[in-house]
């Protein structure tokens, strides 16, 4: 079950918090190698929804699934930690801020998992991590520990930890919004390497010149609900939501 069309697939997510609902019946499907941003004001649900592809923010209703297969089944404890953590190795999640060890150089960072997870040896996680850093620029810094580097410096170690997994997805939720303005551009680039090589990828972002120019779709979440969704030159230029439009003009106006 590799259909294209349903390489990521969510069907009726619902998130439940006591009485207040943060996902309310959402379902929509990513392509392979489609880039997907989805933005929002603060407290859409924007972030629990893309916690949950993984499992990290478990749904209250709905299923999740990755190239066919069931993210969120629900397991007898033994059998669901093995599942998830199977799951999770196809998913690479970038956070906002970073959460690299800090008592781990970035080769360290880059290899534990690989080493951990994957049973390769120290030379051929070292190979990993040496290819991975180069990719996002930070060869030069492998043996630096993170209270060396920058914050973008930090979030492109993030990045190539990830990508060391070799995953099918990749989740970035808010990635460039704990950095600096001048140091944004620096993972912006690494972003856009990867949408160059087809890296299917959901984005959390604030950032609408990015999203336009990077992504195939955009989401507008609000209260709960995608509101509005199309390729960017339509959901920025000629938005047919109330609620879209404004959000768009508060944001753009601020972004000025």
């Amino acid at each position: 079950m590799n259909d294209q069309k349903n390489f990521v697939e969510i069907r009726h997510a619902q998130k439940s918090y006591g009485s207040l609902e943060v996902l309310k019946d959402i379902s929509l499907t990513v392509e392979r190698g489609q880039i997907v941003a989805i933005i929002g004001p603060s407290g859409s649900g924007k972030s629990t929804l893309l916690r949950a592809i993984n499992d990290l923010d478990p749904l209250t209703g709905g299923e999740i699934f990755l190239d066919g297969v069931q993210v969120n089944k629900t397991l007898p404890h033994r059998q669901y930690e093995k599942h998830i953590n199977e799951m999770r190795q196809q998913i690479g999640m970038v956070f906002q801020h970073f959460n690299l060890f800090p008592h781990m150089t970035a080769r360290e960072n880059v290899t534990m998992a690989p080493k951990m997870l994957k049973g390769l040896s120290k030379e051929q996680a070292d190979a990993l991590a040496e290819e991975q850093l180069e990719k996002v620029g930070m060869l030069d810094r492998i043996d630096y520990y993170p209270s060396r580097l920058s914050g973008g410096q930090k979030q492109r170690v993030a990045i190539a930890r990830a990508l060391a997994m070799k995953p099918k997805l990749m989740l970035f939720d808010e990635a460039t919004s704990a950095l600096d303005p001048e140091l944004v551009d620096e993972v912006n680039m690494v972003m856009k390497k990867l949408a160059e090589e087809h890296m299917t990828m959901i984005i959390v972002t604030h950032e609408m010149d990015f999203a336009a120019a990077v992504c195939d779709r955009v989401l507008f979440m609000d209260q709960g609900v995608v509101v509005e969704e199309g390729p960017p030159e339509v959901v920025f230029r000629n938005p047919t939501k109330d609620r879209t439009k404004e959000f768009l003009r508060k944001h753009l106006a601020g972004a000025k």
